[in-house]
C-alpha cells in the first residue's frame, strides 16, 4: 500500500459515509490520470477497485470474477469499448451496474444502446457525483442501506499520473506516426487534457483530430502535438 492510500485510509469517514462499502468496482481506463482519479474516489467511497488498461487485460479480469461495478472507457488501445459493454451486458448472472466513461458526449447514446446502465462524462471529478450515478444504477440487492453521498468534493490525482500518461503516448510518437496510432493518439489526448484542464494540449489534440478528418497534411498538427507533449514531461512536477 502507498504512503498516501494509508494516511487517506486512516482519514475515511464512517460506513454510513461510504456508500460503495463492500462493492467490487473493474475499471477499464488506458489513461493513468484518469485511473487515479477513479481510484482515490473509490478509495474514497469504500470500494474496492482492479484496473484493466485494455480490452484484452479487461476480458482476463471478467473471466476469473464478477466485479459489482464495470466501469468502461470507449477509446481503449485495442478497440472500442463498446464491445466490451455489449459482451458485459450479455453475460449471466449480469454485472450490477455498467457504466460508460468518455469525454465525447455523444458517447452516451450508443454507449446506452450497446448495453451500458449509465454514463460518466469526462472529467470526473466530483466525489459526489460519482457516488450517486452508481448508486442509481445498482439494483436493489447490491445496494447499501443507510448510506449518504459525500458533500460536493472535487478530487484531484497525482500530478505523475499526468506524466506517465505524456510517457506514453512519447513512445507511440516515436515509434511512428500511422494513421491508427494518431487517432489513438488524439482521442486519448483530447480526453486526458481535458481531465487536467490542459485548454493547449486538448486544442492540439483536437486539431490532430481534424486534420485526421479532413484528409489535410499530418506533419504540422503531429509535430504541434508532439512539442507540447515533449515540454510536459521536462516541466518539473508540484510537489
Amino acid at each position: 500500500m502507498e504512503d498516501r492510500d494509508a494516511f487517506a485510509l486512516k482519514h475515511l469517514p464512517g460506513p454510513r459515509a461510504r456508500p460503495l462499502l463492500g462493492l467490487t468496482v473493474l475499471m477499464v481506463e488506458d489513461s493513468a490520470y484518469a485511473a487515479e482519479a477513479l481510484r482515490l474516489m473509490c478509495l474514497r467511497s469504500g470500494a474496492r477497485i482492479r484496473r484493466a488498461d485494455c480490452l484484452k487485460s479487461a476480458r482476463h479480469h471478467l473471466q476469473a470474477y464478477r466485479p459489482s461495478v464495470l466501469i468502461v472507457d470507449l477509446g481503449l488501445p485495442d478497440g472500442t469499448g463498446l464491445d466490451l459493454i455489449e459482451e458485459a451486458a450479455g453475460r449471466f448472472p449480469r454485472i450490477g451496474a455498467i457504466l460508460a466513461l468518455s469525454g465525447d458526449p455523444i458517447g452516451e447514446d450508443i454507449a446506452i444502446a450497446a448495453g451500458a446502465d449509465g454514463f460518466l462524462g469526462k472529467p470526473v471529478a466530483s466525489l459526489a457525483r460519482f457516488q450517486s450515478e452508481i448508486l442509481a444504477l445498482l439494483p436493489a440487492e447490491l445496494r447499501p442501506e443507510n448510506t449518504e453521498c459525500a458533500e460536493e468534493e472535487i478530487i484531484h490525482p497525482d500530478p505523475l499520473a499526468y506524466r506517465d500518461d505524456m510517457a506514453h503516448i512519447a513512445d507511440m510518437l516515436s515509434d511512428g506516426h500511422e494513421g491508427k496510432v494518431l487517432d489513438y493518439v488524439a482521442q486519448f489526448l483530447r480526453g486526458v487534457a481535458r481531465s487536467a484542464q490542459d485548454t493547449a494540449l486538448a486544442e492540439a489534440a483536437a486539431g490532430l483530430a481534424q486534420a485526421r478528418a479532413q484528409g489535410a497534411p499530418l506533419t504540422s498538427p503531429t509535430a504541434r502535438l508532439a512539442g507540447l507533449v515533449q515540454q510536459r514531461l521536462c516541466e518539473a512536477p508540484p510537489i
